[in-house]
């Protein structure tokens, strides 16, 4: 839970920016084992013993069997926008006119949604054929994103609103300093930090109902196709109001077609041939791009984004909020998603004793059927998580924190560089500022678009950090307990921190230079397309 804590502390609301290539590799170069290693929480499995490692006995679900029941939950759900005076009892008991309902829950965005899961996929079937198209000039798109109407408005009885809307936007920073302050260590705030900050079943379940509604209008073209959310949204490592990355999958458009043996003939389908696999996928994400933008209800500011080294369409999603990029047959990056979560889901913590196998142990505990090559690369790891053996390493968080600002604050960056995949330092191959090998793709350095000043910058608040973690002593609460101090100090934005060294006193608090860090990395990413096409920045890694 550490490392899952450290990134969405970089993330808060005190201190946070938009997507940044410093956080997306600080947060990958947690995934390794030995001096080098993190872990992330989990969001699928309940928070177990932080401070002592000690094991869930329920047996843990593979990455792949939450992304098949989760897909399949949003393939019976309906998202529907509704009045702000309607009641729930009876909106209910309209929608069951049409099956049972497993689950449904409300939230605010640009109006109030319902989001409602049936039993069964054929009831949603139902609903659709029971739903008016509107008499306006309209595109007539049959979707599953819905708006409620009221027959008689001005009879509606007039009763208070009965709705309760769930939270989808992270807590204000009032709030999260005032928990904060009020935890009894270090530690406490590590927890109070996941708790506030991590997805929320709702959230969640929002993510997979707007890439299955994305799906839908794909589908139009590619009636097998798959559109799976990566990163963030299922890696553990999300919190709330993150970006929701997403990639078309094609793959399994082939795989489901099983060619007859009897006889001496062999059909094939006519396609229509390009140059090349990256051709492909810039026509196929272009035309998806143009669906979305003239077919896709909620749909707007759509940007075809097609020269990046990952070619891909961004727009937001209005009804749930959402900043979205799709991409296309980007499985490395789900695969990357998948051994995120296979560490989160392992240990609540990070350590040197290890707490986090190393990717190449895990690749020796693989079987036969976990075998996975992608494009050439061997992405090969044991999948089920019932066959890795927990850490004993008995290390409380508050320590792990420390060290872990610690160890980076003073890490040979100009000489060394992290592999992932052993768990350890290495000879830096070329003369970037940060290099951390990508653990599946190896030729390749996900932190690239670290700049030596952004790192500086990092290894600087990083040294200040652990001083101020320093200064807590055991991680107790200071004096005054509505006082900052442990995390809150490291990220209140407007107050010095009064125990500063004095060749300190002068600079802003550490969270104002973390946001300046990440605003600083945001304008200028080397690898972003805004040197082609002026669109903003982004990095196109999971």
């Amino acid at each position: 839970m550490a490392a899952r804590s450290v990134g969405l502390l970089a993330r808060s609301p005190l201190c946070a920016q938009s997507r940044s290539p410093v956080r997306l590799a600080a947060a990958r170069l947690l995934s390794g084992a030995g001096p080098v290693a993190a872990d992330v929480g989990r969001e699928e499995q309940p928070l177990r013993g932080a401070e002592t490692g000690s094991e869930d006995k329920t047996p843990k679900k593979r990455f792949s069997e939450v992304q098949e029941e989760r897909r399949e939950q949003a393939q019976r759900t309906v998202l529907i926008h509704c009045p702000h005076k309607v009641s729930e009892k009876k909106f209910l008991k309209y929608l069951s006119q049409h099956g049972a309902i497993n689950n449904h829950f409300f939230y605010e965005s640009l109006g109030l949604f319902a989001v409602v899961e049936f039993a069964r996929k054929e009831s949603v079937g139902s609903l659709q054929s029971g739903t008016l198209m509107p008499h306006e000039a309209a595109i007539p798109f049959r979707s599953r994103f819905l708006s409620l109407k009221l027959k008689n408005a001005g009879g509606q009885p007039s009763e208070p609103p009965s709705v309760r809307a769930s939270q989808q936007l992270p807590p204000s920073s009032q709030r999260l300093l005032e928990r904060l302050c009020r935890a009894e260590s270090v530690g406490d705030q590590l927890d109070t930090l996941l708790q506030e900050l991590q997805l929320t079943e709702e959230n969640v379940r929002l993510r997979y109902l707007t890439c299955s509604l994305i799906e839908d209008v794909a589908a139009a073209y590619f009636p097998d196709c798959t559109v799976r959310p990566f990163g963030s949204s299922v890696n553990t490592f999300g919190k709330l109001g993150c970006d929701l990355d997403m990639f078309l999958d094609l793959d399994e458009i082939g795989k489901r077609s099983t060619p007859k043996t009897v006889g001496n003939f062999l059909l094939e389908f006519q396609v229509k041939n390009v140059p090349s696999e990256r051709i492909a996928t810039q026509k196929i994400l272009s035309v998806i791009g143009e669906c979305l933008d003239h077919f896709g209800p909620g749909c707007v500011g759509v940007q075809k984004i097609l020269n990046a080294r990952c070619p891909l369409v961004r727009f937001s999603h209005q009804a749930s909020g959402f900043q979205c990029d799709l991409t296309a047959n980007n499985r490395i990056a789900l695969k990357s998603s998948e051994l995120l979560y296979l560490y989160g889901a392992l240990d609540s913590r990070r350590r040197s004793p290890p707490i986090l196998p190393t990717l190449e142990s895990l690749k020796a505990l693989a079987s036969a059927e976990d075998k996975c090559v992608i494009e050439g690369n061997n992405c090969t790891f044991v999948r089920d998580l019932n066959k890795i053996q927990p850490s004993r390493n008995t290390e409380p968080l508050e320590l792990l924190l420390k060290e872990f600002f610690e160890y980076f604050g003073n890490f040979a960056f100009n000489k060394n560089s992290i592999n992932i995949r052993q768990g350890r330092e290495q000879n830096k191959p070329d003369s970037s500022p940060l290099h951390i090998q990508n653990p599946f793709e190896t030729s390749l350095n996900i932190s690239r678009n670290v700049s030596q000043s952004q790192l500086q910058k990092f290894v600087d608040l990083a040294r200040e950090s652990a001083w101020l973690l320093q200064q807590d002593g055991e991680g107790g609460p200071a004096p005054a307990p509505r006082q900052p101090w442990g995390l809150a100090a490291l990220l209140l934005p407007s107050v010095r921190d009064s125990r500063s060294l004095s060749k300190k006193q002068n600079r802003r608090p550490a969270s104002e230079r973390v946001k300046s860090l990440l605003e600083s990395i945001k304008e200028h990413n080397p690898d972003s397309p805004t040197a082609t096409d002026g669109k903003r920045t982004m990095s196109t890694h999971a």
